[in-house]
């Protein structure tokens, strides 16, 4: 299985979407501060995960989620947590 996830900043104003296919193990990745991309905006949330069958459709949802469109639909998750 392929993994998309969205993950929140808990202290900072940021989101950051990705695909992987060890999800347990990336999370923690981004949580230990390995990541230089999220580092600064430790710690975080999950906010939502999704499991694809190949990288393929994984990677059509992560575009998905990264496009106006698909922030938008991410914004309205938030407002109902």
């Amino acid at each position: 299985m392929i993994y998309l996830y969205v993950i929140r900043s808990l202290i900072k104003n940021y989101r950051h979407v990705g695909i992987n296919n060890n999800l347990e193990k990336r999370l923690k990745e981004h949580d230990s501060g390995y990541s230089k991309a999220t580092k600064p905006f430790l710690p975080f949330k999950i906010i939502r995960t999704e499991a694809y069958n190949t990288y393929t459709e994984a990677r059509v949802g992560e575009k998905f989620l990264k496009s106006g469109v698909g922030r938008k639909f991410l914004n309205s998750l938030e407002c109902n947590d």
